[in-house]
């Protein structure tokens, strides 16, 4: 799995499943983020080492997508903290509880658990406890002085 975290707010803004770690799987991630989130101004997007991460492929893409790539050096894992600490609750607080019997049950559950729990309600102590979506509107409102 792949995921693009929004570090202000903590919203998974793209994800994707895949069986092997190639390039394509964070691809299809970062896709998914530019899609939803539509940036217009330049976008640090951070990474590990990996090598989906230092592909022709990837640096193509984030060139044609005016995004500005991080990466953490060798053994810096706290860099990836947010993503970790995000993979360490998907663990803990679903999958570790589940027996899958195909991919696309596993995936499917992942859907679930991103776009209906962990965006629109998992709390945040970052986030003043509330929500990645919630976080946001409340933001929002905030920008335009509502």
């Amino acid at each position: 799995m792949a995921v693009v975290i929004d570090l202000y707010s903590r919203r998974v803004v793209g994800w994707a499943t895949h069986s092997r770690q190639y390039t394509d799987l964070a691809l299809q991630a970062l896709l998914m983020a530019v899609w939803c989130r539509k940036p217009t101004d330049r976008v640090l997007i951070h990474s590990d080492q990996g090598t989906q991460f230092t592909s022709l492929e990837w640096a193509s893409f984030l060139k044609h997508h005016n995004l500005e790539h991080s990466m953490s050096r060798r053994g810096n894992c706290h860099d990836n903290a947010v993503a970790e600490s995000f993979f360490n609750l998907l663990k803990r607080e679903r999958i570790r509880r589940r027996a899958y019997k195909t991919r696309e049950d596993a995936r499917r559950d992942v859907f679930d658990y991103i776009e209906m729990f962990y965006n629109p309600k998992r709390k945040h102590a970052r986030n003043g406890m509330l929500s990645p979506v919630e976080f946001e509107r409340q933001q929002k409102m905030k920008q335009e002085g509502v």
